[in-house]
């Protein structure tokens, strides 16, 4: 253990010590049965006589903060003398976060998961090729590897930025060169970056109403105005973005937590928006890896020809959340900027699994390994909403919707209050699922749950949706 005692400008040596490693046990930074460094071996340290640190020892054993034992060492005693205590700690005067961050909680995606569990935006981790994966990642932290030991270029390794266009040109039809892409830790880190780039704080960006909470709050932690602009069957409605508006998020393929899609007259309505008032759109394609029918429309950065549009995409549901890999592709005019914005912010995202993932990539892991989930998620949504609609619908109306990981359903009477209750009871019952209730920005989000089905085995579903039936009328009569 190297204990830390510092003596510098201190006069009486012996009693510094004695102080300093006193409040190291009351504050449990030294832990009973813990073991102090030897005299000499401390004295030698300390640049002091051993005498010095012998008598700051005598001093804390005759108080029973410690205890020696021959032959083995001098051990903190659990057992202090009776009505002592640690200096306080002044508060006068502490420091102080901005008062934003008072209003900001942590994500409840770590907490306990039921057995059930109908939370949106997790993917299924239990099929995740662990083996293929580590040995990849094992490839690239030998020494002999290039780079491993030299920092990256900000926007990230140029075989996965490689990688990514051509992933993107082909499924999504994003056409794009590598120069353009920009690997981040995340969705969230890419719209951190975009909003460090493009607004000043106190201007104006606009999200979907209702939304998913960790952009708007991370807006507004950045200084930002944030509006709400309500969404319809076609998704966001563009006639209703307020003024002074420099900046549009949005999740135009399957839009959450509603998940429907933003229409093709939505598109080039919200194409030709941002070009009258020089606004910068950026399009978070979040979860359609995963389609159930339907013909996909292309993404507004494919519909772009004016450099409006940034394209955000993420690792986190095609494979795993914990590898925090996201990437952005950039009109070229934003290009040098973002790349300095993630320079300043972490310098590169993790080089061995950037290279890692740009192999599993290129070899065809990828595509095959969605390709796998897409059926397994196929099932569980058709499960799921012939389900609803069968069993649920004198009270729930599903939200039509072919793709993700999520379904969402409207509540056809009831309160927030009552679905509130819902999941509370679901919870109780082993049930996890989501009230849209907390989603909204500008305006009350509807009345009504989110119904993921990334993560519950397909076995479950029926037995899960039994459960939560039963937790629906029980509230029902509980509010009668």
């Amino acid at each position: 253990m190297e204990l830390h005692i510092s003596l510098v400008g201190r006069k009486n040596l012996s009693r510094e010590i004695y102080h300093q490693l006193r409040n190291a046990i009351l504050e449990g930074r030294l832990h009973p049965g813990e073991r102090l460094p030897a005299t000499r071996e401390l004295s030698r340290r300390l640049g002091v006589s051993r005498m010095t640190v012998t008598m700051a020892y005598d001093r804390l054993s005759a108080e029973g903060f410690v205890a020696s034992r021959i032959g083995a060492g001098t051990f903190v005693d659990g057992t202090v003398a009776a009505g002592t205590q640690a200096t306080p700690k002044r508060t006068d005067g502490a420091l102080e976060p901005r008062a934003v961050w008072d209003s900001i909680g942590l994500a409840t995606a770590f907490v306990r998961p039921a057995r059930f569990d109908f939370r949106s935006g997790l993917p299924d981790a239990s099929l995740f090729p662990y083996q293929s994966w580590r040995r990849l990642t094992a490839r690239q932290l030998r020494p002999e590897t290039a780079g491993v030991g030299v920092y990256g270029h900000p926007a990230g390794d140029l075989g996965l930025r490689e990688a990514i266009a051509h992933h993107i040109g082909i499924s999504r039809g994003v056409h794009v060169d590598a120069e353009d892409v920009i690997v981040t830790n995340g969705t969230q880190q890419a719209l951190d970056l975009l909003a460090r780039v493009l607004l000043e704080p106190g201007e104006r960006v606009a999200i979907e109403d209702p939304a998913y909470r960790p952009p708007l709050l991370l807006f507004r932690s950045l200084g930002l105005d944030v509006a709400g602009v309500p969404v319809d069957d076609e998704g966001i409605i563009v006639d209703r973005i307020p003024a002074g508006v420099r900046m549009v998020y949005a999740t135009p393929a399957h839009q959450y937590p509603l998940g429907v899609s933003l229409s093709l007259p939505r598109r080039i309505a919200l194409l030709q928006w941002a070009e009258r008032h020089n606004a910068a759109i950026i399009e978070d394609d979040y979860d359609t890896e995963f389609r159930f029918g339907g013909k996909p429309l292309e993404p507004i950065r494919a519909l772009d020809t004016s450099g409006r549009v940034a394209y955000v995409g993420s690792f986190s549901k095609t494979m795993l959340p914990t590898l925090r890999i996201g990437f952005i592709v950039t009109p070229p005019s934003l290009r040098a900027a973002l790349q300095r914005a993630k320079f300043v912010t972490d310098w590169h995202t993790p080089t061995h699994m950037q290279k890692a993932l740009a192999t599993f990539i290129h070899d065809g892991s990828f595509a095959r390994h969605v390709r796998r989930m897409n059926r397994v998620y196929e099932a569980r949504h058709d499960l799921i909403v012939s389900t609803l609609k069968r069993d649920f619908a004198d009270v729930l109306d599903v939200v039509p919707s072919t793709a993700g990981l999520h379904v969402c359903v409207r509540a056809r009477d009831g309160s927030q209050a009552r679905f509130a209750d819902v999941v509370a009871r679901a919870f109780e019952h082993d049930v996890a699922v989501q009230a849209l209730s907390g989603l909204g920005v500008s305006a009350p989000a509807p009345v009504g749950l989110i119904i993921g089905y990334g993560v519950i085995r397909t076995s479950d579903v029926p037995e899960g949706l039994v459960r939560l039936r039963r937790c629906l009328d029980s509230t029902s009569t509980t509010s009668q």
